[in-house]
C-alpha cells in the first residue's frame, strides 16, 4: 500500500493519497495493536524463534509510525501544495505554500529517518525467510522514501528565502557556452543579474565576460586549484570555471562581479543553452522584440527561438552569421532575456517546466551556489551544487572534465564517450580505468569553411580547424592515478590532487575527422562500491556520452 501512496504523492493526486492513507492507517494500527497482545509478547521472549517475533514487532511499529507521523502530514501538505505552486504564475512563484508546507515535510522526513534507522539495526541473518524477506522489502521502501523526503524537506527549508520571501535576492546568472568547453560546461560568456522578490523573477543588468576584462591583481582563489588550473582562474571571468568545483568557480565569479560593478550578489546560477532548450519546451517559442537585437539577427538568425533551434542557434549559427563578438553577446543576452521574461509571465506548462529543470539539474547543466553558509550547506548535498567533494559525491565517484585549449568555439564539433572499466584487483585494492574517446567531426575543410572566430585561426598555436582539449580525470579520495595511455601508448601526464582526489591532466589535439582515445588507470582504490562517473555537460546528450561500465576478465 505504501508504494501506491508514494505514487499518489509523486503524481500530486491528493484525493487518491487521502484514500490510500486511510486504508494504510487502519492496517498499520491493527498490526501494531496485534504486537501488543500478551501471547505475542510471550512468543517474543522464546529462545530461537523469539527474534522473529521481535523483528515483526519492529516492522509493525515502524509501519504505523510512518503512516501516522510521515504519511499523514505529507498528505496534508499535498492537499495545499502541488507542483503548480512551484512554477511561475502571474508574474512569480508562490512562495507561501512552500513555507507553509516545510514543517510538515520536515516532520515526515524525520519520522521516516527514525523508522529506517530502527529497521536497519535489526540483524536479519538469523531470521526466518518469512520474516527476513518482508523486512528487506520494508528497508528498501523506507530508504527510497527517506531519500525523496529529505530532498523535499531540504528544498522547502531553503527555497522560500532564496526566492525572496523575506527580502529581495539577486543572483549572478552565468550562461555557459558549451561550444567552448569549461569544466562545469562552457565558457560563461553572457552574464546577467536575476532578481527575485517574493517569487517574482526579473532579469536586470546584463554584461559579458569580455566586458569585465582582466582582473589585476587576480581575485582570491584556492592555491591547490590555482596549481592545477593556473592563475587564470582569478584573472578572467571566461576562466573562472576551469575548475570543475562549482562552489569555487561561483565564489570567484561573485568576487569579479562585485569588483567590476560594486554589486555583491547573493548567489550564482549557471545554465547552458541545452537546458535553456528544456525551458523553451515548457514555455513555447519566444520572440526577440528589441530593435537592436532584431537588427543584429538580420535575416541570418531566427528571431523566434524554440527548444528545437536554440542550441544550434546559440552554439553554432550565431558565430557563423555574426562576425563581431560584441554583437554575438548582444544576441545571446537578448535570447536569455526573452526566455526569463516568458518564465516570469507564467507562460509555461508547469509539469513540463519542472521536468525540464529537473533534467537540467541531473545533467549538471543547471548549477547553484548561495553566499549564505546555511543555504550552501543544504545545496552542496545535491548535484545542483556542483561540488567535487562532500556529501553529493559518491564513494567511488570518478570525474571527467574538459577545458578548451583552442581558444575558439570548436567544441561544438567534438563528440565524446566516457567509460569506466573495472580492472582486476591488485594487492587487495580495486583498479579502474577511465576511457575517454574524442572525435573532431568538423568538416575536412574547416580551416577555410568555418569562420575564424569559430576555429581560432591558429591564434593559440592550434592548427586552424583542429581542436585541442585539456582532459582532467578525477579519481576517488585516497586513490592514485597510475598511468595514462593515448591510443594504447603510454604517455606522460600531469598528476595533481584536488580535495584529496587524484587528478590526471592530458592535452589532446584532433584534426578534422580524427579520433583519439585516452585511458587513465587509477589504483589503490579503497572504496568497495560500484563506481560511477560524472562528466562535463557538452552539446551531446549526457546519456550518449557516459557508456555502461565494463568489467575486465580476470584469470
Amino acid at each position: 500500500m505504501l508504494p501506491e501512496l508514494k505514487e499518489n504523492v509523486l503524481q500530486g493526486d491528493a484525493a487518491a493519497a487521502a484514500r490510500n492513507l486511510s486504508a494504510l492507517e487502519l492496517h498499520t494500527a491493527d498490526a501494531r495493536k496485534a504486537t501488543a497482545d500478551p501471547l505475542w509478547r510471550l512468543a517474543s521472549a522464546l529462545p530461537l524463534v523469539g527474534i522473529n517475533f521481535q523483528a515483526a514487532t519492529e516492522v509493525a511499529i515502524s509501519a504505523d509510525d510512518v503512516a501516522r507521523l510521515a504519511a499523514a502530514p505529507l498528505v496534508g501538505a499535498l492537499q495545499s501544495l502541488d507542483w503548480k505552486a512551484l512554477t511561475p504564475v502571474g508574474g512569480g512563484v508562490k512562495v507561501e505554500p512552500l513555507a507553509e508546507a516545510s514543517p510538515a515535510i520536515a516532520s515526515a522526513a524525520n519520522a521516516v529517518h527514525q523508522s529506517t534507522e530502527r529497521l536497519n539495526s535489526i540483524d536479519s541473518s538469523r531470521l526466518l525467510p518469512q520474516i527476513s524477506e518482508p523486512l528487506e522489502d520494508a528497508r528498501e521502501q523506507l530508504t527510497s522514501l527517506q531519500t525523496g523526503l529529505q530532498s523535499a524537506s531540504d528544498f522547502t527549508a531553503v527555497a522560500p528565502a532564496m526566492l525572496g520571501a523575506e527580502q529581495p535576492r539577486h543572483y549572478l546568472l552565468l550562461i555557459e557556452n558549451n561550444a567552448e568547453s569549461r569544466a562545469t560546461g562552457g565558457i560563461p560568456g553572457a552574464l546577467a543579474v536575476l532578481s527575485v522578490d517574493k517569487g517574482r523573477l526579473t532579469l536586470g543588468p546584463q554584461s559579458s565576460a569580455s566586458e569585465l576584462g582582466t582582473f589585476t591583481p587576480p581575485v582570491d582563489m584556492d592555491p591547490e586549484q590555482q596549481n592545477i588550473y593556473s592563475a587564470r582562474l582569478g584573472k578572467f571571468m571566461q576562466d573562472a570555471n576551469l575548475t570543475p568545483d562549482f562552489p569555487s568557480a561561483a565564489g570567484i565569479a561573485q568576487a569579479m562581479w562585485e569588483r567590476k560593478f560594486g554589486q555583491r550578489v547573493d548567489g550564482v546560477i549557471s545554465i547552458d543553452p541545452v537546458a535553456l532548450g528544456y525551458v523553451l519546451d515548457a514555455t513555447g517559442p519566444v520572440r526577440l522584440t528589441d530593435p537592436q537585437i532584431v537588427a543584429t539577427a538580420g535575416e541570418a538568425l531566427p528571431v523566434e527561438l524554440t527548444g528545437t533551434n536554440v542550441v544550434q542557434t546559440l552554439l553554432s549559427d550565431v558565430y557563423g552569421k555574426i562576425e563581431e563578438p560584441e554583437l554575438q553577446d548582444v544576441y545571446f543576452a537578448g535570447v536569455a532575456k526573452e526566455i526569463f521574461a516568458a518564465l516570469s509571465a507564467g507562460r509555461s506548462n508547469g509539469e513540463s517546466l519542472i521536468e525540464g529543470l529537473a533534467r537540467g539539474t541531473v545533467e549538471r547543466r543547471i548549477l547553484l551556489w548561495s553566499s549564505s553558509a546555511d543555504e550552501q550547506r543544504v545545496i552542496e548535498r545535491y548535484p545542483v551544487g556542483g561540488s567535487i567533494s562532500g556529501a553529493a559525491v559518491a564513494p567511488a565517484e570518478f570525474g571527467v572534465y574538459f577545458n578548451d585549449g583552442t581558444g575558439a568555439k570548436m567544441d561544438y564539433y567534438v563528440r565524446r564517450t566516457v567509460q569506466l572499466v573495472k580492472e582486476c584487483p591488485r594487492d587487495g585494492y580495486e583498479q579502474t580505468t577511465v576511457r575517454i574517446t574524442s572525435t573532431n567531426t568538423a568538416p575536412t575543410d574547416a580551416a577555410t569553411s568555418l569562420p575564424a572566430y569559430v576555429t581560432g585561426n591558429g591564434f593559440f598555436g592550434v592548427p586552424t580547424g583542429s581542436v585541442q582539449t585539456n582532459i582532467m580525470a578525477y579519481g576517488p579520495v585516497q586513490a592514485q592515478v597510475e598511468t595514462a595511455k593515448l591510443d594504447g601508448q603510454k604517455t606522460e601526464f600531469a598528476p595533481y590532487f584536488h580535495s584529496s582526489r587524484p587528478v590526471g591532466v592530458l592535452a589532446v589535439r584532433l584534426a578534422p575527422g580524427e579520433t583519439k582515445t585516452v585511458n587513465f588507470t587509477f589504483s589503490k582504490i579503497v572504496q568497495h562500491t560500484e563506481p560511477n562517473v560524472v562528466v562535463t555537460p557538452t552539446v551531446q546528450d549526457v546519456k550518449d556520452v557516459t557508456l555502461p561500465t565494463e568489467t575486465a576478465a580476470c584469470g
